[in-house]
């Protein structure tokens, strides 16, 4: 799967899932480690102790990607070091964190791709009561996710797709980027993007039809921007 993510970015997989009317689950997140995760999610809710973690690697496959729920919160940092050198050992590709970080520096060193809202010193300084889905989902930013999503992830953020959509987002995804790059390559050589999506023609038809949107006449000429 990473190798198929390899040659596109989140924004082409967004812009397939507005293309399959998908909802487009994304999260601004940054990266701790630079890189690409791509593969299912493994979601776990932290409620203060390490040993949640623990017994989600229990249930790990090879490449899955450890999603951390922490509400957002801002006041505690929710995994470290210790927890992505388990999470390698384990198998997993990469961690995303809705919640903050520590252990910067070791994180980097250990090299598995990490994606948090930011870091702080501080650890958790409470214990709260492990509900019975602590293992089965997870809720980054408005998104809920389950093992029955995907997770891709880079310089952009992360977004979730469905596990059983995947294939034909990445080939709709494809096909967005092919189309990207010939009319980067297009305005290099002089020729504007303005002129590639007939964008004269498209200001003459609001007038008279102002119902119409600038999407749906980039679908009638082929152009991919904004999906």
């Amino acid at each position: 799967m990473l190798e198929r993510f390899d040659e596109l970015t989140t924004a082409h997989v967004a812009d397939a899932c507005l293309r399959a009317d998908l909802p487009v689950r994304t999260v601004s997140l940054t990266a701790v480690v630079r890189g690409r995760v791509a593969g299912r999610v493994l979601p776990v809710q932290h409620v203060g102790s390490v040993d949640v973690y623990l017994e989600a690697f229990e249930n790990a496959a090879e490449g899955d990607v450890l999603v951390i729920d922490n509400g957002g919160r801002r006041d505690e940092a929710c995994a470290g070091d210790l927890v992505a050198a388990e999470a390698q050992g384990a198998g997993c590709s990469g961690i995303v964190i809705w919640g903050l970080h520590r252990d910067t520096v070791d994180i980097q060193a250990i090299g598995l791709p990490v994606f948090s809202l930011g870091a702080m010193p501080t650890g958790p300084l409470r214990l709260d009561p492990q509900p019975a889905d602590a293992l089965l989902k997870a809720t980054i930013g408005e998104w809920t996710v389950t093992s029955d999503d995907i997770v891709l992830g880079d310089e952009d953020g992360v977004i979730f797709v469905p596990a059983d959509r995947i294939e034909e987002l990445f080939d709709l995804a494809d096909s967005i980027r092919d189309t990207e790059r010939k009319q980067s390559e297009d305005i290099r050589a002089g020729r504007s993007l303005r002129e590639q999506v007939k964008f004269a023609e498209y200001l003459t038809a609001r007038a008279a039809d102002p119902s119409l949107t600038f999407r749906q006449h980039l679908r009638a000429v082929k152009g991919a921007i904004e999906e």
